[in-house]
């Protein structure tokens, strides 16, 4: 099973990433299912390490904070492969992170070797032409969402398909009041 740990969105902030999704030929969109902020990404586990992890997520206690969606983005550099939003600077999801991160790494995994880097992926690209994705980037430089409650965090599990991953929720965690 290949396992990752994100912030589901909700409708509305999809609806609102919904309109920024256009304009980049090569560009394949993310679906609503695919919207997600990654907290963590695990990759493969059976069956065993699936319960140590949904153990050690179910331990974590962090106040509930609220959040929003700020700029455009892409990585890959000068061959992009994907466009992103951010995160607007939020301690509350550093903190959050850092408390994944831990408590992964109590159970015996790995440290996360990169950098976390909050973001939601918009678009998979492939043979963009890097004309279409700098005009893109600047004209979504400036893009907010309206602010939204984060309550809690899920583990999702992951399978790929050559339409693009399948996400399904495997475990939601509440955050305290």
């Amino acid at each position: 099973m290949r396992l990752f740990i994100a912030l589901a969105l909700p409708d509305e902030i999809a609806s609102a990433l919904f309109l920024i999704q256009a304009g980049v030929p090569g560009a394949r969109w993310s679906r609503r299912e695919q919207l997600h902020l990654t907290l963590r990404f695990i990759g493969e586990v059976d069956g065993a390490e699936a319960l140590a992890i949904d153990d050690a997520l179910a331990a974590i206690a962090a106040p509930e904070f609220t959040l929003e969606l700020k700029g455009a983005g892409s990585f890959g550099g000068k061959r992009p492969r994907d466009l992103w939003t951010g995160a607007a600077p939020s301690e509350p999801l550093l903190h959050l992170n850092r408390k994944i991160e831990s408590a992964l790494q109590r159970i015996g995994r790995e440290p996360e070797p990169h950098k976390f880097t909050p973001h939601v992926t918009l678009a998979r690209l492939k043979h963009s032409p890097l004309g279409a994705v700098a005009d893109y980037l600047t004209d979504h430089a400036l893009f907010a969402s309206p602010p939204f409650a984060v309550t809690g965090f899920c583990l999702f599990s992951s399978k790929l398909t050559s339409d693009g991953s399948i996400y399904r929720v495997e475990k939601e965690y509440a955050l305290t009041v």
